[in-house]
């Protein structure tokens, strides 16, 4: 039996690492955790690297009903800037008001990349009732990937 080496096109090709429905439910759900451990309603949502949907909760009286469209909002700007929607909201009160004209991005505070390796596999997006809040509910999403 004859072993097919590989073809070098084939050696070109890079290894990525990829979100998977039941990692984005945990992060989620630990998410959702912190939120009813604070009394908190709102919105998680967790997209992939490309910022496409996996999962999207809204919380049973939600403090906005717009959290639905921002959760996912800046969950896919934090994955596609590949950095926490915050820096970019940053930059727009520092004087780059230039950035508000991005199309289809929510520059809020609330989004972070998930990273795994160094790579960015999405992001996670939560809208609450404070800016603050919602960065804490993200970040206790994260931490379930540490777990």
């Amino acid at each position: 039996m004859t072993m097919l080496q590989p073809r070098p096109s084939m050696a070109q090709l890079l290894d990525k690492k990829v979100l998977s429905l039941a990692t984005a439910e945990r992060i989620v759900a630990a998410a959702r955790a912190e939120a009813e451990r604070n009394q908190l309603a709102g919105a998680i949502a967790v997209v992939d690297d490309g910022g496409w949907p996996i999962l999207l909760v809204r919380m049973d009286n939600a403090a906005y009903v717009a959290s639905v469209e921002l959760a996912p909002g800046k969950a896919r700007t934090a994955a596609l800037f590949k950095k926490p929607t915050e820096a970019l909201e940053d930059a727009i009160n520092h004087g780059r008001f230039a950035a508000v004209t991005a199309r289809d991005f929510t520059e809020m505070k609330g989004g972070l990349p998930i990273v795994v390796d160094g790579q960015v596999i999405g992001g996670i997006g939560a809208s609450f009732d404070t800016p603050d809040h919602d960065v804490q509910i993200a970040k206790a999403g994260l931490a379930a990937l540490k777990r």
